[in-house]
């Protein structure tokens, strides 16, 4: 078990030492945001104020949920961990969050009335990648992945940039797919290197691809382009939706979801473009693009 997530169990067992409220929670929200290196978040500090607050509050508790999924450590540490962080919606939405990053959220879930059901959402998909094995069995469960971890953070950004509800949730779920899609595609190898699959078994097995227990051999396996083709095609049908759904807003709303659309787009071409058949081959922008799109998309 790693040092942090044995300190934050300790936590779980003495509740006084999660009341981690010395210092500004709104500043400890713009540290975690600027730490974690973000190429979004100049696009976020362009925000009005209030709206630039509530998202670095919403990235920096998604930032914390992730980093417990993503621990090397004992499994069911990271799953206590995450217990203690759906009671502590419940503290949050009752007005009595107990650390910094629950405080900074607190204005926001009343200013924008952000859904609570969103925040459980986030914590459920991070319980599914907590795990020391990660297989997915189809389409419907690799979405359902993909809303916890992805649309329902999309559904909690919409609501700060104000766009309407129907639209907003419509935007949140393309966008959510398609970009949660790309970092799978971007990562299977990475992933396996970790037991973690989440290319599904169904489409798995159409291609001819039936035993994931070894997944050397399913990296190695001459089908497994096809099926990074068939889900590169699902994305790049969100993709097409998300972009559609972004003209129809007001640009000033949607610049930063706008520039992530843009990135990751230009990240699934790359890979596209380099092909499944060298899967552990890395893609990546340069930084003169990322701040071509940043200027494009988030500036001007």
């Amino acid at each position: 078990m790693t040092d942090r997530i044995s300190s934050c169990i300790h936590g779980l067992m003495n509740a006084t030492e999660l009341d981690i409220l010395d210092g500004d929670p709104i500043a400890h929200a713009e540290a975690v945001v600027r730490r974690s290196g973000t190429s979004f978040f100049w696009a976020m500090r362009r925000l009005p104020e209030r709206e630039r607050q509530a998202m670095f509050a919403v990235y920096a508790f998604c930032r914390e949920v992730d980093d417990i999924a993503d621990d090397p450590g004992d499994e069911d540490a990271k799953k206590l961990a995450l217990g203690w962080w759906r009671g502590e919606i419940e503290r949050l939405y009752g007005g009595h969050p107990r650390n910094l990053t629950s405080q900074a959220l607190l204005p926001a879930i009343e200013a924008f009335e952000l859904n609570k059901g969103d925040f459980l959402a986030v914590i459920d998909g991070m319980d599914m990648d907590a795990g020391n094995r990660v297989r997915v069995a189809h389409m419907d469960e690799l979405t359902l992945y993909c809303d916890r971890v992805a649309c329902a953070v999309g559904r909690l950004s919409t609501r700060v940039f104000g766009l309407p509800t129907e639209l907003a949730d419509r935007l949140a779920f393309a966008e959510g797919l398609a970009l949660q899609l790309t970092n799978i595609l971007r990562d299977v190898a990475e992933d396996a290197g970790r037991d973690r699959l989440y290319l599904p078994a169904d489409v798995l097995a159409a291609h001819d691809i039936t035993d994931t227990e070894n997944l050397t051999d399913v990296l190695a396996h001459p089908r497994l382009a096809d099926v990074c083709e068939v889900l590169a095609g699902v994305a790049e049908i969100h993709f097409k939706d998300a972009l559609s759904l972004a003209d129809q807003c007001e640009r000033e709303r949607v610049r930063p979801a706008m520039m992530m659309l843009q990135v990751y787009h230009r990240i699934l071409s790359r890979l596209q473009q380099r092909g499944w058949h060298n899967i552990e081959t890395p893609v990546s922008l340069g930084k003169l693009t990322k701040l071509w799109v940043a200027l494009r998309y988030g500036v001007l």
